[in-house]
This record gives structure tokens, sequence and C-alpha cells, in this order.
């Protein structure tokens, strides 16, 4: 009897347990499924400027509280959308990185609203030793004859400061950071900026400074001269001392008056045949 009724709460025993394993389970499940949401990232690295499609794009499960704003959850939203910067593996595809809906792949869709891209034909030098990458921020320098000088003086100005590189040659990839030696640079400047950069190249050599992409600071410079370089450009500026001015003393004549005559006796003085006369 006793061993009956052990047998028998043991039996409930291991069926109570086994419920509370599968509810348990179920509770796991249901919880762990929503807290994922499903999120759009990109199956391989994707350059800017391409256009998406489903092939290049997969579902993955992302944990709701850090889901990023702007991520889609639908691949087909995103066929046809146009990347403006580069993504890679397993990154999550948002709206603030795609250009308008409508714009097509290439180059332009990676230009900022109201800017325009400009190229100039740079060699080993001018365009850094091939360290001018897509987006880097360079400077323009012109090398021409400074106007309104008589022997034709050189100088060289920063014409254009903090500009952006798009692009070299044709690759406007920003992931490589290896330097490539190309004979074109394209930049992204404003309407006047780009008007200042193709007047330059017209009236003189370019030549392209590269700078650090977080300084934004921008100084005015005077340009550098044969002068300036040598330094004579002080020493011919300085100005000359003025002699000092010679104090002159005008000399006022006044012409000597007679002294007056002193009043004297006189007396004749009769000597033989001769008379004189003294005075006294």
């Amino acid at each position: 009897m006793k061993n009956s009724r052990a047998l028998i709460m043991l039996g409930m025993a291991m069926i109570a347990g086994l419920a509370a394993v599968v509810f348990a389970s179920r509770w796991l499940i249901h919880t762990s499924s929503s807290a994922l949401t499903p999120v759009a990232v990109a199956r391989d690295d994707i350059n800017l400027g391409q256009p998406l499609n489903v092939n290049m794009i997969r579902i993955v499960n992302w944990p709701t509280g850090s889901v990023p704003p702007g991520s889609f959850t639908d691949v087909k939203t995103l066929d046809g959308r146009v990347l403006r910067t580069s993504l890679a593996r397993g990154e999550p595809v948002l709206e603030s990185k795609l250009a308008p809906i409508g714009t097509k792949g290439g180059l332009s869709a990676v230009i900022d609203k109201g800017d325009r891209a400009i190229t100039v034909r740079v060699n080993d030098v001018v365009g850094v030793a091939g360290f001018a990458l897509p987006g880097n921020y360079v400077d323009v320098i012109v090398n021409t004859q400074e106007p309104g000088k008589g022997d034709q003086q050189s100088i060289s100005k920063i014409v254009l400061e903090k500009i952006l590189v798009l692009a070299v040659a044709q690759q406007v990839s920003r992931d490589d950071t290896q330097p490539k030696v190309v004979n074109a640079v394209t930049l992204q400047v404003s309407p006047d900026q780009a008007e200042k950069l193709d007047l330059a190249r017209s009236v003189g050599t370019l030549s392209l400074v590269l700078r650090n992409q977080v300084d934004k600071d921008q100084l005015a410079t005077k340009g550098a001269t044969k002068q300036t370089l040598l330094g004579l450009a002080a020493a011919a500026s300085a100005p000359v001392p003025a002699a000092a001015p010679v104090k002159t003393t005008r000399v006022r004549y006044v012409a000597a008056r007679p002294a007056p005559h002193e009043k004297r006796d006189c007396i004749g003085v009769l000597s033989g045949v001769t008379g004189s006369e003294e005075c006294f």
C-alpha cells in the first residue's frame, strides 16, 4: 500500500515537472521571438554609388532594443535604391545611407545637394603621391604669375580649402587606404569654387595639399613669391629712413650806422708858412 502510494506521488511529481519544463520552454520561445526584429543587412561589401538589388541584401534577427533608426525589414523595399556611402558585410542598410528614391547609380548619387563635381588632371606629385583618396580632404594651390608686376614674378597661393575628394580616376571606394597614383582626381565643390578651380587651372599649375579630415580651420595666406621665399621681401619693402632736416639759421644783415661825431675843441696852429688844425 505504501509502495503504491509512493509510486503515485512520484508519477505526479514527474508529470508536474514535465509540464513545468514544457510551459517554461514555450515561454522562453515566445519571449525570445518577441525580443528580435528582422533587419536588412548587406551580404557583402558594397561600394557607394551602387544600386541595390535583392541579391545584395539579407534579413537577420536584430535585438529589438538596439535596432538602428531608419533600418528596413523588407528586402523588396530596397530594390533599386542607391548607396551614398559604402557598406561593410553585415552592416544594416539605413535610410540615411541611401540616395533619394529615383536616383540612378553612379557618382552623381554621392554629390551633396547644391554641390558640383569637377575633375582635375594630376600626376604623382600633384596628387600627393597617390594618398589623395576618396573621402579625404585637400587644399588646392595654384602657381601663376603675379598680376601687376613688370618682371612677371611667380606666386603660389592656396585658392580652395577643405575640398572633398569624391573619386580618383574611376574609383570611388573609400575603404581602401593604399596609395594609388592616378592621372585625374574628382573633387566636390560649390558652384563658386568650381569657377575658381576652372580659372586656376587655366592660368597656372595646380597642386593638391592633403589635410587632416577633422581639421576645419581656414587660414588666410598672402601667398609665396620668390622674394618672400628668399627673405628679400622685408628688406625691399622696409622704408628708407628720411634724412634729418637741416636746420638753417637766417642771418639778418643790418647796415652799420656811422658813429656819431663827438664835438671836440679845435684850434689852428701856424708854423712858418704852413698851417694846421689840432682838435682835442
